[in-house]
């Protein structure tokens, strides 16, 4: 053990014999304060273990809700797939507006083409307005899910994604955009999309894009993480059983 350490643990031991002994409390508290101004140090590594520790709590905390919903996750027939037969599962949740989310998109597409045993579950959580849930819901229609790459990488694209941007888009990769908007409107579209808050808010997930494979939650547009997690799952370090 850190003899600073030791000394602590022995300052702790006396505490806990003399927490009656309320008359040596002033002189016993000096004498903590007299060594922790000796060893300031000591208050560093406290706090340095403290954060450690804290960071191993929110990780096992994460793992088991991922663990709790992985189902939902990986597995909601809802959702669009990109190489559905794939043996390791990466899940993203996205906002075609969201400007880190437009960064890592060419990314994600390259990821996709680069790894066929690899499904990737796009996760539509609009959090940037009424044109986000537009396209998030135009996405989630039969015809959206069939050009889904397709729609994914051109409103990604487009640095102002507006309403004449999604019919613009639509109509290039051969759909009617009145069509399909009127489609967008069914409710258990709109349903899916509060389901997918609703798990979001579970998973503590509050912004975007988020990504989650196997029982890791990569925040951001970490795209070197999200490699290096796919790596290890291919390794069988992170592939769970369907």
């Amino acid at each position: 053990m850190n003899p600073k350490f030791r000394a602590l643990a022995g300052l702790a031991a006396a505490i806990a014999l003399t927490g009656c002994q309320k008359a040596d409390d002033a002189a016993f508290g000096k004498k903590v304060h007299a060594y922790l101004m000796a060893h300031p140090e000591v208050i560093r590594e406290a706090a340095v273990k403290l954060a450690e520790n804290d960071r191993a709590a929110a990780a096992k905390a994460s793992t088991d809700l991922v663990a709790k919903h992985r189902g939902q996750l990986e597995r909601d027939a809802r959702d669009f797939v990109a190489n559905p037969g794939g043996k390791v599962t990466v899940v993203e949740f996205f906002d075609y507006r969201c400007g880190y989310c437009k960064a890592a998109a060419p990314e994600v597409v390259k990821l996709i083409a680069d790894n066929p045993d690899v499904r990737f579950v796009f996760k539509e959580f609009p959090i940037f307005g009424e044109v986000s849930d537009t396209a998030a819901k135009i996405a989630l229609t039969p015809a959206g899910k069939a050009k889904g790459l397709a729609l994914y990488n051109l409103w990604m694209a487009e640095k102002a994604l507006d309403e004449p941007a999604l019919d613009r888009h639509m109509t290039a990769v051969g759909l009617d955009p009145a069509a399909v908007r009127k489609a967008a409107d069914r409710p258990e579209i709109a349903r899916q999309l509060l389901d997918t808050r609703a798990l979001a808010s579970a998973l503590n997930i509050e912004g975007t894009p988020a990504f989650i494979i196997g029982d890791t939650v990569i925040p951001g547009a970490d795209i070197p993480a999200l490699q290096a997690a796919i790596t290890r799952a291919k390794a069988g370090d992170l592939k769970r059983p369907s």
